[in-house]
């Protein structure tokens, strides 16, 4: 079954960094455009980046553009959000996703808080 895994979430200091992955199975990971959405305590979750199949193009929400990077490896089947500069305000639950046969798919989830 479709399969979408994220890992590297944690406890980071303002200004520190971060990286996590996203592992895609039971689909052909090389053919479908690649999502990182966030949700804030109390807020709507909300569209942090994108990357197409192919890695060629990205797109970010204006708040984290400069800071953070999306990248992919189809071979490795996994999807990278690089987090610079962190914010106390970047601090959510992370989700990886993907459109895959028709549905929206989603992982558990990595949370991500940003504090001193």
């Amino acid at each position: 079954q479709v399969q979408l895994v994220e890992s590297g979430g944690g406890l980071v200091q303002p200004g520190g960094s971060l990286r996590l992955s996203c592992v895609g199975s039971g689909f052909t990971f090389s053919n479908h455009p690649m999502n990182w959405y966030r949700q804030a305590p109390g807020k709507e979750r909300e569209l942090v980046a994108g990357i197409t199949d192919g890695g060629v193009s990205t797109n970010f929400v204006d708040s984290v553009k400069g800071r953070f990077t999306i990248s992919r490896d189809n071979a490795k089947k996994t999807v990278y959000l690089q987090m610079d500069s962190l914010k106390p305000e970047d601090t959510a639950v992370y989700y990886c996703n993907a459109r895959v046969y028709y549905r929206e798919r989603w992982g558990q989830g990595t949370l991500v808080t940003v504090s001193s």
